[in-house]
């Protein structure tokens, strides 16, 4: 079970120090997403981390920034939809959609779906995935139609565009992570619904931002996965 951590919006005291010790806690990779962030406090965050840290980097922002420092990944969004030129490191995406999904399977080295359980980051965003219908999907089991229920959701989040039931047999979900209100409660859900791990944000930061425990920081991470499924040196980023 694959842990990614994703930064919080806001830049953090001891921020780098935080991450770096995510990452020897055995979190496969760090999301550093900072919208509307200036290039130079990115660089700055960034240069902080030793270089043995960069290839398990992956930016949201400042994309150039991963060629200029040897970042070993790009996040794309509808923000930031496109990775730099020359770029040969991870790729990944955000989707909010089966349909979606299918569409950037074929382009991207893993992807996040969100939002799977209800945001702890983000008050009034919903989960928009029932589980039992990913499980079905992630089993490569064909779904003839959406509920109801899901195209009122994917209405909401498309602005009124209802794209079709997309043929998910072609995605491979272990490189898919669930997003969204993840948490110690629900990740056996993500793991049992097939999903190939989770990526955290809230769960992680909201205490964080009070007081700034660091080794708190880390026991939240080693809560999300039991200990039998962790290597020597923290959770397989394999």
């Amino acid at each position: 079970m694959r842990i990614v951590v994703i930064t919080d919006s806001e830049f953090l005291p001891r921020e780098a120090e935080a991450l770096a010790a995510l990452l020897d806690a055995g979190a496969w990779r760090v999301h550093v997403r900072k919208p509307g962030s200036d290039v130079r406090s990115m660089m700055r965050l960034l240069e902080a981390f030793p270089e043995r840290y960069h290839r398990y980097i992956s930016l949201h922002d400042h994309h150039e920034l991963a060629l200029d420092l040897g970042i070993g990944g790009v996040h794309l969004s509808s923000r930031n939809p496109l990775f730099p030129r020359g770029f040969t490191g991870q790729v990944s995406r955000s989707c909010h959609s089966f349909e979606e999904l299918g569409r950037y399977a074929g382009q991207c080295d893993y992807m996040f779906l969100s939002p799977v359980f209800d945001s702890i980051s983000k008050q009034g965003y919903r989960s928009q995935f029932p589980l039992e219908e990913i499980s079905r999907r992630s089993a490569g089991q064909s779904v003839a139609a959406d509920s109801e229920e899901e195209l009122r959701c994917r209405r909401e989040l498309s602005g009124g565009v209802i794209p079709r039931a997309a043929d998910c047999t072609q995605v491979d979900w272990t490189m898919v992570f669930a997003l969204g209100g993840v948490c110690p409660d629900n990740v056996p859900l993500v793991r049992d619904a097939g999903f190939g791990g989770a990526a955290v944000l809230g769960y992680l930061w909201e205490q964080y931002r009070i007081n700034t425990d660091l080794d708190a920081l880390v026991s939240r991470l080693r809560c999300l996965v039991p200990a039998e499924q962790a290597d020597v040196n923290g959770f397989k980023r394999i």
